[in-house]
């Protein structure tokens, strides 16, 4: 038995590799990056032959876990929030069809968006789903879940989500491993038709996951991660759900509560306890890191009249993510949350790095626009974004992965033309290939711009499925070659540049410009690994 100082992440990696996974599936997502990078970088994961490439994107990731979930073997997909609803629809019809071998759909979710598009809570998803849905509250349970997980998945043939947020994942704490399990054998479905949704065959499989719900229920109310803890003051009752309750605890030295709390950490919710808590207390506290899910539940089921506070009454805010001073307020303890930041405390907002190509590509494109009326550059997500502050100020649009194509096309329907699409290279083959080919389609009159600099930059350097493929996809959809140009964003080539895009933004059809160079930071850490091998050899 091993005891490892942990991230949430790597918890829920090294629990994998543990209970026996034979393969791994993501797009690269913060916060859920580090979890496919723990088990890439692991010796053991090695010897073991666990499958750890990056997928192009979430969906296939999705597609890839269920297929070696239908070999018999065990397999997690790991996604940020909003990567869940790029693999939605693999993802739902999943539950139809039922798990073979283990399957655990990991989505890590961000309140208070430090570094995405939105603050949704997956475990609407797997309400919407009907499967299980498990949600730690600490790095042990993390690592523990992840076993447990995987038997429940076996046990009843269904997917199960694990849910995390990024103060969980981003932290670390000791954890105590398991005894290591060996890796399921080949063993296909015992129903053939099993993973074959036709409807006469799907509404079959439905029924069977209807039947499954009141089993998942009489799991979460004996599931040791569901625990209801007494006390005897009873004016007020505290249900707590995954990473909340820890910040429950924080705010009382002893960790001695003085009321009841019941802790959730397994889905659907465990009613007899949600019952047994309201019937005991006079009011109810509910403290959920995310969307008011169970507040809205419980609301539903138990509206008798007694008061239930939490995030749709005030007593917490409505959008991101709690802390122990958030909690202390809502129950009447001291804030002390200290005095405000200073007015000549300048926040630093994200800027690209030094020597970044996307710099000098959007230098270029500003130029190549002065011509034009602004508000015509539709981009994406990736490092690149952040050429929408000062003092670029250059694109127009963010809306999710792959949107800045087809926005632009529909702009250009919309008759502003030119319009532009700028992407980059790794988020061009997790979703923008489709949109290239509705535009070529229609013949629309945009101008892409592909920012490849050969790796998924914004996560940490990770390798991109676009590389040294780019023209050959373009050429394949059908963009003509003449209007495929490969530039290079350097100073020294800013006026050429300038001058390529003028000539494809006045092309009356789909042109593409791959401005193409290596990212600094992949670029500085290959020189220092080069120099350090030649000081070796010295």
């Amino acid at each position: 038995m091993q005891r490892m100082l942990l991230l949430g992440d790597e918890a829920i990696a090294q629990g994998a590799i543990d209970a026996g996974i034979s393969g791994i599936y993501a797009y690269p997502g913060t916060p859920s990056t580090e979890i496919t990078e723990f088990i890439q970088k692991s010796k053991e994961a090695k010897v073991r032959g666990i499958r750890s490439e990056w997928s192009a994107n979430e969906k296939t990731a999705m597609e890839s876990a269920l297929g070696m979930s239908y070999t018999g073997k065990r397999t997690i997909v790991c996604m940020k929030h909003v990567g869940l609803n790029v693999a939605a629809d693999p993802f739902i019809n999943a539950a139809i069809t039922g798990a073979n071998g283990g399957l655990i759909i990991l989505s890590a979710d961000d309140p208070s968006m430090h570094s995405s598009q939105n603050e949704q809570d997956s475990r609407f998803f797997g309400d919407f789903a009907m499967i299980p849905v498990l949600e730690p509250s600490n790095q042990q349970e993390a690592y523990d879940m992840v076993r447990y997980g995987f038997d429940l998945s076996e046990e009843q043939k269904i997917p199960v989500l694990l849910r995390i947020t990024t103060r969980l994942a981003h932290s670390r704490s000791g954890v105590l491993r398991r005894d290591t399990k060996e890796q399921n054998q080949i063993r296909l479905p015992e129903n053939p038709a099993q993973f074959i949704l036709l409807p006469v065959i799907a509404r079959k499989q439905y029924k069977v996951l209807l039947e499954k719900q009141n089993g998942f229920e009489k799991q979460s109310e004996r599931s040791g991660f569901n625990q209801y803890f007494e006390a005897e003051n009873r004016s007020l009752g505290i249900i707590t759900c995954g990473l909340a309750y820890n910040y429950l605890m924080e705010n009382y030295s002893e960790h001695e509560i003085p009321y009841p709390v019941l802790k959730i950490g397994q889905y659907p919710v465990p009613t007899k306890m949600v019952d047994k808590i309201y019937t005991d207390c006079d009011e109810l506290l509910i403290l959920e890191d995310g969307y008011p899910l169970l507040e809205k539940s419980i609301r539903g089921f138990l509206n008798k009249g007694k008061k239930i506070r939490g995030r749709l009454d005030g007593s917490l805010p409505r959008d991101g993510e709690l802390n122990p001073n958030i909690v202390a307020v809502s129950l009447g303890l001291d804030d002390t949350i200290g005095e405000p930041v200073p007015e000549f405390v300048v926040g630093r907002p994200p800027s690209l790095c030094n020597g970044c190509s996307h710099n000098d590509a959007f230098l270029a494109l500003n130029e190549a626009l002065n011509m034009y009326t602004r508000g015509r550059v539709f981009s994406d997500i990736g490092c690149y974004t952040l050429s929408a502050l000062k003092p670029l100020e250059s694109i127009n649009t963010c809306v999710d992965m792959g949107a800045s194509i087809t926005m632009a096309m529909g702009a250009a329907d919309a008759g502003l033309i030119p319009a532009v699409a700028a992407i980059g290279d790794s988020t061009f083959t997790h979703s923008g290939m489709t949109g290239l080919l509705d535009a070529i389609n229609n013949n629309s009159p945009i101008t892409v711009i592909i920012l490849d600099n050969a790796t998924t930059g914004m996560t940490g350097g990770q390798k991109s499925s676009a590389f040294g493929k780019i023209e050959s996809i373009c050429i394949g959809l059908g963009v003509e070659e003449e209007h495929i140009r490969i530039l290079k964003p350097l100073s020294k080539q800013h006026d050429n540049n300038v001058e390529a895009i003028k000539e494809e933004l006045e092309y009356n059809g789909v042109s593409v410009l791959i401005l193409r160079r290596e990212c600094i930071q992949t670029l500085n850490k290959r020189m220092r690994t080069k120099h350090k091998a030649k000081q070796l050899e010295i």
